[in-house]
């Protein structure tokens, strides 16, 4: 068996492979070329595994390398600079440094997406940034006016009335862009099973619902719920130091699942009297923001089971029965409770 540790970059490769007794067979600088690839690994016949640091452009090599039957060990980027904090950091040192992690088997593997997943995924991501664009439009739009004390738009005038107008239509503009991609993801998700249960949970509309299964990808990589919540960034983390504790948000875990279920906690609290008043009773202990993460928490507990479980949701929260169940109109395709 060999084992090659590959640092990327985004024009090229430095590889190195290694034996199974740790001796170095071959490194080599590469373009990032697939003949390139396929030339380096056709050179040392025998079985491989590789393993490539979780960056924003493996998709490509994870496919490459697919294709000639060679697999490939994703490797999360920050864990990997724990294990092996190195004082000389150069390409060399780092394909090195990877390929005998991999031969210990002491890689810390982050999650591959799925290739049919991949796509709508990158796509939702993209959407989130236009909307954080149009967010930044909207805002400069009132402040603005907030700036003049004006109500309506139509008290500017000038070079304000101008600049007004073309952030009126970069909001258009933007809005019409985030409805499109939205569109584009309905046929692939809106008739997923697992999207239509996750739509009957409180709180979880149809793009929280999109979010949530692709991000998650598989739920079935999550051993227990805790896990979940850590992934979800539901989970505070510590430090305890010298008989002081403290505990602040956690960075670890995915982003977009925290934004989710935040989201829906909001929409929970607002839409169903039996979370409020659950809600209340928890504002009178904790913090608005402790309390909000505890109802995203709840949430995020009912979607594990969901999905764990291939399971309807049975309308209950914390075993209480809620007061009414979601409509039955778009985008649910079918009825689960028929």
């Amino acid at each position: 068996m060999y084992y090659t540790g590959i640092d990327l970059h985004k024009f090229t490769s430095y590889l190195t492979t290694v034996d199974s007794s740790g001796a170095i067979v071959k490194q080599e600088n590469l373009k990032n070329i697939a003949h390139n690839f396929v030339q380096y690994f056709s050179a040392i016949p025998g079985e491989h595994l590789t393993t490539v640091e979780s960056t924003m452009t493996w998709y490509w090599l994870n496919d490459l390398l697919t294709s000639i039957n060679i697999p490939l060990v994703l490797a999360h980027a920050k864990y990997v600079k724990a294990i092996a904090y190195a004082k000389v950091k150069t390409d060399k040192v780092d394909s090195h440094t990877l390929a005998q992690l991999l031969r210990m088997d002491y890689i810390p593997v982050a999650h591959k997406i799925s290739n049919e997943n991949r796509t709508l995924r990158d796509a939702l991501r993209a959407r989130l940034k236009i909307v954080q664009r149009h967010t930044s439009v909207t805002n400069s739009m009132h402040l603005l006016l907030a700036k003049y004390n004006y109500n309506s738009p139509t008290q500017l005038t000038g070079i304000h009335e101008f600049q007004y107008e073309q952030l009126s239509e970069v909001e258009e503009l933007l809005n019409e862009q985030m409805l499109d991609l939205e569109k584009q993801l309905y046929p692939f998700l809106i008739p997923n099973d697992d999207i239509q249960r996750l739509l009957w949970i409180p709180g979880i509309g149809k793009m929280n619902a999109f979010t949530i299964l692709l991000e998650v990808d598989d739920i079935n990589r999550f051993p227990d719920v805790k896990n979940f919540f850590s992934y979800c960034r539901l989970v505070p983390s510590a430090r305890n130091s010298g008989g002081k504790a403290k505990q602040r948000s956690s960075k670890d875990g995915n982003k977009y699942l925290k934004v989710a279920f935040s989201d829906a906690a909001i929409h929970a609290v607002q839409y169903y009297s039996i979370i409020r008043k659950y809600h209340n009773s928890l504002l009178r202990k904790k913090n608005k923001n402790i309390a909000k993460t505890i109802i995203a928490k709840e949430i995020a507990e009912i979607v594990y089971h969901v999905l764990k479980n291939k399971s309807n949701f049975n309308n209950k929260f914390r075993g209480q029965q809620l007061e009414h169940k979601k409509s039955l109109q778009w985008p649910r395709v079918v009825n689960p409770y028929a």
